[in-house]
């Protein structure tokens, strides 16, 4: 992955593929992770924060369970490869994705390892488990992402075949694909070239709820692995940034990028958008979703959210991995916890600065939040209080 974060900037003089869209293969964030994981101590603390869990490769989503434990799906560093380059770089293949548990009372260890990873040669930025839910008796489902068209998956090797999938682990790391997002991307397609990565999961009675960042939909799966296409997000308009070249004010298409689904307290899906290149500050939106009807903006002003979360108390909450946007970023992105004023373009910072956060799960007054998110062992899941 480049040392440069300007060869993001000089390599965009064409609309970027989704690949080079969805999060984890933007060298915007890739091309800053190497930065040493003292970075991550550069919080507010006026927050209040406490470590919960550290030295993991590029954590991602996370959840908490009744009992207090945390689980966070790490998308590994990649490895030897094979490698393929894209439009943001090299990107390696290896088995180094992984599950870390940080329990209530006890100490973190991984549960699940040998998942599969893309990462630049540094370990920097990596595409793998993108979210986890436990599931009890040992068990777990894990998210797995790729950002790039399903069939890249073919040039991999055999643990290549579960990007793009949502897999149930088990003791030994045992797995068992239940639904191939990558397959049902490349069957429906609804919108662009076939591009999967779905990164955040949710419960939704017998099946789940994904937002899959590369092919800009929502996606219903059950147990069966019967998926479903439930919300498409249209490309909005961005500013071209001066680096392109263009007339000042020139408009440009971005995709929409959806980063997680969350269930409201209404029944209704509420999806967070990161947004595509050039990710312009305050064009992201959170969405609201019902089956059946066309996406309403539930709030906007935000900028490159990739979590959401609800409070017990029926507030709703996002992740911004970059407040100042992510092309702004000179160094690692440094981003914020937001309390969303719904309805609204202005919201409240709760946690912040903080370095490359990206996942957020909320237990009683409680917000877990990961960080470093593009580091491969500088990671770390915070606990921020909310009262």
């Amino acid at each position: 992955m480049p040392a440069n974060p300007l060869r993001r900037r000089t390599s965009h003089t064409r609309r970027p593929s989704r690949a080079a869209l969805a999060l984890g293969a933007t060298a915007a964030l890739t091309a800053l992770a190497a930065l040493p994981a003292s970075a991550a101590t550069a919080l507010n603390a006026a927050s209040g924060p406490t470590v919960v869990a550290s030295g993991l490769d590029n954590p991602r989503q996370l959840a908490v369970t009744a009992s207090g434990d945390v689980y966070v799906a790490e998308a590994g560093r990649g490895g030897a490869g094979p490698c393929h380059a894209g439009p943001e770089g090299e990107s390696c293949f290896g088995t180094t994705g992984a599950v870390t548990v940080a329990p209530r009372h006890g100490t973190q260890h991984r549960i699940v390892t040998g998942l599969p990873s893309m990462a630049a040669p540094d370990g920097s930025g990596a595409i793998g488990p993108s979210d986890v839910e436990p599931v009890g008796s040992g068990q777990a489902l894990v998210l797995i992402g790729l950002g790039a068209n399903p069939g890249l998956r073919d040039t991999l090797p055999a643990a290549g075949r579960k990007l793009a999938t949502l897999q149930l682990v088990g003791p030994g790391n045992s797995s068992k694909t239940l639904s191939d997002l990558g397959a049902f991307e490349a069957r429906t397609n609804p919108i662009h070239d076939p591009d999967s990565n779905p990164v955040s999961i949710a419960k939704d009675g017998n099946g789940f709820m994904i937002a899959d960042a590369g092919g800009n939909t929502v996606v219903r799966t059950d147990r069966l692995g019967k998926s479903s296409t439930v919300a498409v997000f249209d490309d909005q308009l961005a500013t071209a940034p001066p680096f392109l070249g263009l007339p000042p004010g020139t408009k440009m298409p971005a995709q929409a990028v959806p980063t997680a689904a969350a269930k409201g307290p209404d029944g209704a899906w509420y999806v967070s958008q990161l947004t595509g290149f050039p990710f312009e500050p305050g064009l992201a939106k959170i969405y609201r979703v019902v089956p059946g009807h066309a996406p309403t903006v539930y709030a906007s002003g935000l900028t490159n959210v990739t979590s959401l979360a609800w409070s017990p108390s029926g507030h709703l909450y996002a992740v911004q991995i970059a407040d100042g946007g992510l092309l702004a970023s000179e160094g690692l992105p440094m981003g914020s916890l937001l309390r969303i004023t719904p309805g609204a373009s202005s919201h409240t910072a709760v946690a912040g600065p903080l370095p490359a956060p990206y996942g957020v799960a909320i237990s009683g007054s409680s917000a877990y939040v990961s960080t470093c998110a593009v580091c491969p062992g500088g990671g770390r899941v915070m606990r921020i209080p909310l009262s």
